[in-house]
């Protein structure tokens, strides 16, 4: 993958002593995911769940608390759970208002797990009376590619400074 520029972007969230669960916005096929997998290999434990298939966003249908949640979550992935941070990525967020209503208790129950939820559609949820939880999120938008990052991922860096 080449280099694009949210990831300092993400890695100065990271480094955020108060930092949220950050809510990943952007169109279908801009790297989302990739861009999230990426960044994922600065943490000791991760965790990907994609809400389109059915058995990932029904646990977050489970009436329990969000402490007893998380090693659900671990199981899910098949992942044990290792000394270090933790990444938990929900994809395609959109799918559960349950999922998205969770992500206030991260930043309020589990500070120290780093929430990143993303999401193509997130705007048509304003139609559907999802609540998002104001004021407990952060929010980033990954647009397409830049010119600048296309310069870097062919090669062509040294053109950067004529820009």
């Amino acid at each position: 993958m080449f280099k694009r520029t949210i990831l300092s972007h993400l890695e100065q969230w990271k480094a955020d002593s108060h930092r949220k669960p950050l809510v990943l916005r952007g169109a279908r096929q801009v790297g989302k995911t990739t861009v999230v997998n990426e960044f994922s290999r600065q943490f000791d434990n991760y965790l990907y769940l994609n809400l389109e298939k059915k058995e990932a966003a029904a646990l977050f249908e489970l009436e329990i608390p969000l402490k007893d949640l998380m090693p659900l979550l671990f199981a899910h992935c098949g992942i044990i759970r290792k000394d270090g941070t933790t990444l938990l990525f929900i994809d395609e967020i959109q799918n559960s208002p349950k999922a998205i209503g969770v992500l206030r208790y991260f930043y309020e129950e589990l500070p120290d797990i780093f929430v990143i939820a993303a999401g193509s559609l997130l705007e048509n949820l304003v139609d559907v009376k999802v609540s998002f939880p104001v004021g407990r999120v952060q929010y980033m938008a990954l647009r397409p590619c830049s010119f600048r990052e296309f310069l870097g991922a062919v090669g062509e860096e040294a053109l950067l400074p004529v820009l």
